[in-house]
């Protein structure tokens, strides 16, 4: 069996899904595959995404893949003391509300079918081959083997983009910009606010942080990410150790277990080539600092589906009509990521002992309103480290 398309994307997570939508919008002819059974299932997410970004990508909120609205946020340093802020004072990172990704991802999905995508679930993509004017991809669906003639391939097949590697791009990061994430859902938590989002900063999650996302009275996404080369010890080892010692979680129990990698070291340097591109994970178009990519992934998904389909409209597949897509992802996210990642770099330098002594000024520091200014300003006053690392980044 042979099938012919457009643009084939590979991956129907929301960047996958919103390329998608958008390409078929666009008026190419789409063919959507993904690996499993079940589109957004696993997830391998804390859920979290902010008001503004769903907002800015024209998405109502839906009740049904909403789990949670949030109204605060609280870091917690190593030796407890606590910072509490709240959306009258602080845009939230990444965290407005607390999504349900198996209902969200497969809502993502549905959107794109309604503009026009074919779907075809639990089809795997085993192969990439060159041709003429495109590529030929072979697939595998319920033990049945075909290839899909594509035009443009669309990779958001996830961390490290096998797909893209096929294409001849290069996608493996090195260890220090990929966290390795462990979480669990947890029934039974007991949160001092189950509005808020709780962050645990320092040796609790070497390289990363730890977090505790409530989804309902007693119900939470309790997770850490971690950098392997700091730590000899796995993240669900530290996950354990952090549940077993989080006063939210003593005597919660776990329902769900997800595990994965999350690319935090900025956006891939190259995504495209002829006849392909790379998105969400895939292009590592993730927040370094957060380690959120939803609305990121989505935003460069809406460019690769418009820039693909007026490729195809063109007949130009080249790396040189696609390059439009990289340079729109540039100048929306590069950016933000360097900067992000001189603020990782800085926290990442703190020992737990400096994070204290942050975390009890800022604790006793009133605020007129919070923006990044001010934040500086009182890190400058705690650590002459800020003033080195911080000081021209705004």
């Amino acid at each position: 069996m042979s099938i012919e398309t457009d643009i084939l994307v590979i991956g129907a997570g929301p960047a996958g899904s919103s390329a998608a939508k958008h390409a078929a919008l666009n008026g190419a002819k789409v063919l959507m595959i993904d690996k499993k059974s079940e589109i957004g299932s696993p997830k391998r997410c804390a859920e979290g995404v902010s008001k503004e970004g769903l907002k800015t990508l024209g998405i109502e909120p839906h009740c049904r893949w909403i789990a949670k609205e949030l109204s605060g946020v609280k870091f917690i340093s190593p030796n407890g003391t606590s910072v509490w802020l709240n959306e009258e004072r602080v845009k939230l990172p990444e965290a407005g509300y607390i999504l349900e990704r198996k209902i969200f991802d497969k809502h993502m999905a549905m959107d794109a079918a309604r503009a026009g995508v074919e779907i075809m679930v639990k089809t795997l993509a085993t192969g990439l081959k060159r041709i003429e004017d495109g590529f030929l991809v072979s697939a595998e669906c319920m033990d049945q083997s075909f290839e899909i003639n594509a035009k443009i391939v669309i990779a958001a097949d996830g961390p490290e983009s096998r797909v893209g590697r096929w294409g001849g791009l290069k996608t493996t990061l090195k260890p220090k910009n990929m966290e390795s994430c462990a979480q669990f859902e947890m029934a039974g938590v007991e949160m001092d606010d189950s509005n808020s989002i709780e962050f645990y900063f320092g040796s609790v999650a070497p390289g990363g942080y730890a977090w505790v996302f409530p989804k309902g009275d007693d119900i939470a996404n309790v997770g850490l990410g971690i950098i392997s080369t700091e730590t000899d010890k796995t993240a669900y080892e530290h996950l354990l150790e952090f549940v077993s010692n989080c006063p939210s979680t003593q005597n919660a129990q776990p329902v769900e277990l997800n595990i994965g990698g999350d690319p935090v070291g900025g956006m891939l340097k190259k995504l495209v080539t002829d006849n392909l591109v790379i998105v969400g994970d895939a292009a590592s178009q993730v927040s370094p600092l957060t380690g959120g990519g939803i609305i990121s992934s989505m935003k460069a998904g809406v460019f690769a589906g418009e820039v693909t389909a007026e490729a195809v409209a063109a007949g130009d597949y080249s790396q040189k009509r696609l390059q439009e897509y990289q340079d729109k992802c540039e100048d929306e996210l590069v950016k933000t990521f360097n900067k992000e990642l001189k603020v990782k770099n800085y926290l990442l330098s703190l020992s737990d002992e400096e994070l204290d002594s942050i975390a009890e000024a800022f604790k006793n520091t009133e605020f007129e309103r919070i923006n990044t200014k001010e934040i500086i300003k009182v890190l400058v006053k705690v650590s002459p480290k800020a003033l080195l690392k911080l000081g021209r980044l705004f």
